[in-house]
């Protein structure tokens, strides 16, 4: 395994627009270099959405949203892997960048990272693996691959030129409308999403804080499906939920306590900002809001 060291660590602070009110808190860590990978299975096709999630829900539904291109791959099997398209990107860059060039691509704010959240249907076979990263901090979970309990409605409508029928169900806390195309017959979508007689193209909760929809396709992809060869933290749903709800609040002690590196925060004049390292109540949910149960 490459060993990674510290390239430039960033203190994020994002406010409300209409109140000043501190939101969410992030570090941005830039890494030097990309982790092995191990390849688990060739790929067949695969679908970019767009990923936009709320993280300010007490504010205008039109601010406070973040945005990715997640990467869905086929493969054999029923095994697929959904995963930022925008950190696949990065990684390229980094593989291939001597590390002057990586330097002056971090400080242009080029390699700011994606969305860590990986998903793997069917793997191993009939689980779902979920791995993501946290700080510094790689975790990894297996479940059963949930049965989704849909219903089909009588909406219709068309995603890049197919013909789409919709459905709904509730998973884990929220209420999710869809729409799928049996034009692709594949039983899978974004996410944790799967289980309908043909590829979910768009799907959404009820309140319109998480959307995912299709932007793109490419019929014959021969990109392999990889995972990281990392140390991963092995837990289960509850751990991974509770690590990630740890960092959210409080970042920067976060950073500190896995770590031992320290982050100084300041405020406009440059002086150290000592409420930065208090908790914070999150502003959003997760996908999943039964975490806590």
């Amino acid at each position: 395994m490459k060993k990674t060291f510290l390239l430039l660590v960033l203190a994020v602070i994002t406010a409300s627009v209409a109140s000043g009110k501190v939101t969410r808190r992030t570090l941005n860590i830039i890494q030097s270099t990309v982790p092995e990978t191990e390849t688990i299975a060739p790929e067949t096709m695969e679908f970019v959405y767009d990923y936009r999630c709320c993280v300010d829900t007490t504010g205008s539904q039109t601010e406070g949203f973040d945005s990715d291109n997640m990467l869905l791959q086929i493969g054999p099997d029923g095994l697929s892997k959904f995963s930022s398209y925008k950190n696949l990107t990065i990684d390229s860059i980094l593989m291939r960048s001597t590390p002057e060039q990586i330097a002056t691509a971090a400080m242009d704010g080029k390699l700011s990272n994606g969305e860590f959240m990986t998903i793997y249907k069917n793997y191993p076979d009939g689980k779902l693996t979920h791995t993501e990263k946290i700080c510094e901090d790689w975790f990894s979970y297996t479940e059963d691959m949930s049965q989704l309990d849909w219903e089909l409605t009588d909406s219709v409508a068309t995603v890049l030129g197919y013909q789409c029928q919709s459905a709904r169900c509730r998973f884990r806390g929220r209420e999710w409308r869809v729409l799928y195309t049996e034009e692709i017959p594949l039983a899978d979508g974004p996410w944790k999403l799967h289980g309908l007689p043909g590829l979910i193209m768009k799907a959404s909760d009820d309140r319109g804080h998480y959307i995912f929809e299709c932007i793109g396709i490419k019929s014959k992809a021969d990109r392999p499906i990889t995972i990281y060869k990392v140390p991963f933290n092995k837990t289960d749903r509850r751990g991974y939920y509770d690590a990630k709800h740890r960092y959210d609040i409080n970042p920067y002690s976060y950073y500190e306590a896995t770590t031992g590196y320290h982050v100084t925060v300041t405020d406009m004049e440059g002086n150290p900002s000592l409420e930065a390292y208090e908790p914070m109540e999150l502003s959003y949910d997760y996908l999943e809001t039964d975490w806590k149960k």
